[in-house]
């Protein structure tokens, strides 16, 4: 289901809008859960790039995506990618929000599943 509304949100609202890209997320989730490992790193690399472009590489909603992808690289077993990604979250999160911000927490306990 989320793959069919991430397409239909695509053609019917185009690939920069943020229903779009939340339904894009949901589709990666989703494709983590069934231990779709590369589909999951296709969509959250997506997500993670427009998010970036369009909403900028401090906003909380590109913070998530990127906390997203080093999680789906430690299911793959790919350790340093995850830190090298989960480190930069944290950093900016840390700069941006502070370090007792939920999200910042959030960002160092999943950097901790890493190892």
């Amino acid at each position: 289901m989320p793959m069919k509304s991430m397409r239909t949100r695509k053609k019917v609202l185009g690939e920069e809008d943020e229903d779009t890209l939340s339904s894009t997320a949901m589709a990666a989730v989703a494709s983590n859960i069934e231990g779709w490992w590369k589909k999951a790193e296709q969509l959250f690399v997506q997500v993670m790039e427009t998010r970036k472009r369009v909403l900028g590489e401090e906003h909380p909603d590109t913070l998530t995506s990127m906390n997203n992808l080093a999680s789906t690289y430690t299911n793959q077993g790919r350790w340093k990618e995850a830190e090298e990604l989960s480190v930069q979250v944290i950093e900016t999160r840390k700069r941006v929000f502070g370090e007792e911000h939920l999200d910042t927490l959030t960002s160092i306990i999943n950097l901790a599943f890493t190892f």
